[in-house]
């Protein structure tokens, strides 16, 4: 039985998509056989800074400034770790930390012959950090610039959701954002969904710039502002916003909207973060999902996001802008435009009234992105003989 690690470079969280998508993909490795360790850092509930092992502090690194840089450089313990236990293949997740000791531990290991690929999360990421960004992550930029490079030529591949076919001088190993049917429930549209008066569109996200829902805002601006008051069929049109949104964002992107439009004040319902039987009540309120419409902001043309992959995995129509081979041309997808044009509601109207395709039957198409078969791609590419 091969022996995996899978590297993360920080912690979880229980609300957490990115979180839930890194234990998704060691269930995947799981499920094709594999012997899965899970290494990741966090601290400990004595506030300590450690680095565990499924569960196990593999080295504590104290408290303090000192303890913080210490585990910025010493990476012997999974070193030593891999040989102790045999392991044959690491998965690691790049967090934007390329660095000369990280590069040390990935030759040293290569050098013993321990396979290894880094997951790139987004592709390109550059255009992520901005001038709006914090400094410290700008600072981290610059610093995985200069040596990610260096880093990667130690990989055999990088494994990536877009279309690229080398990444910072490695082939790639292109795979799609992975499902887990066990953890997303089927889409159930209550009564209220029914109301033949009202559309509510949900889109749930930490909210930042790429996503664009400020699109969506602006859309149903303009769809109340030329709709005749005195047109009683026209719906009302709702959108429920599930996730955090930085107030910065807010003040300077969602409230001159809501100040232009006043009358949508109440058409647009921020839930916070919200997971579990509360995040499926929300679902099953909504009619159609919203996807990210702002690729572009970022650089970004091609990329199989996890929130589609979500969408289409409970069964519910969704709109977005970029390109996704996985969904481009399903019939429970709307396109927009990749600009920035308010969304059309009136489109979206039109195409859930007359939409038919059941909850079940959408999350059929899915199927092969099943984070078992994803996972698989990557271990075949890396040992299968070029």
């Amino acid at each position: 039985m091969m022996r995996i690690l899978f590297l993360v470079y920080h912690g979880f969280s229980e609300h957490s998509g990115i979180s839930k998508k890194i234990h998704y993909q060691v269930k995947g490795l799981k499920e094709n056989g594999y012997d899965v360790r899970l290494c990741y850092y966090d601290f400990s509930p004595e506030g300590h800074r450690c680095r565990y092992i499924d569960g196990e502090v593999m080295k504590d690194y104290g408290k303090g400034r000192l303890a913080g840089l210490r585990q910025r450089f010493d990476y012997d313990c999974i070193y030593d770790y891999c040989i102790r236990e045999g392991i044959e293949f690491i998965y690691a997740r790049s967090f934007i930390n390329a660095n000369p000791w990280l590069i040390r531990m990935f030759k040293k290991l290569h050098k013993v012959g321990i396979h290894a690929v880094t997951e790139i999360p987004t592709y390109p990421y550059d255009h992520e950090y901005n001038r709006n960004s914090y400094w410290d992550m700008r600072l981290a930029l610059k610093i995985d610039q200069i040596f990610r490079n260096r880093l990667y030529k130690y990989m055999d591949a990088m494994v990536t959701f877009s279309d690229a076919k080398e990444i910072f001088g490695q082939r790639t190993i292109n795979i799609s954002n992975g499902v887990d049917f066990d953890s997303i429930p089927l889409h159930q549209p209550s009564a209220i969904s029914h109301q033949p008066s009202e559309l509510h569109l949900i889109g749930v996200a930490e909210v930042h710039f790429w996503h664009a829902f400020d699109r969506v805002m602006t859309g149903i601006g303009e769809y109340y502002s030329h709709r005749p008051s005195a047109i009683s069929h026209q719906k009302d049109v709702y959108f429920h916003i599930v996730g955090g949104v930085h107030p910065h964002h807010m003040k300077n992107c969602f409230e001159p909207i809501l100040e232009k439009y006043p009358n949508i004040k109440d058409k647009i319902i921020f839930h916070g973060t919200q997971f579990g039987k509360e995040l499926d009540d929300i679902f099953n309120q909504c009619q159609f999902a919203i996807g990210s419409l702002g690729r572009h902001r970022s650089g970004i043309t091609v990329i199989k996001t996890l929130k589609n992959r979500e969408y289409a995995t409970r069964g519910i129509p969704f709109i977005y802008s970029e390109q996704d081979s996985d969904f481009d041309g399903q019939p429970y997808v709307i396109k927009a435009p990749a600009d920035e044009s308010p969304i059309d509601i009136q489109l979206i109207i039109d195409f859930v009234q007359n939409f038919k395709m059941a909850p079940e039957d959408i999350r059929k198409t899915v199927g092969p992105l099943q984070w078992k078969f994803q996972m698989k791609k990557v271990v075949d590419a890396v040992f299968t003989p070029q």
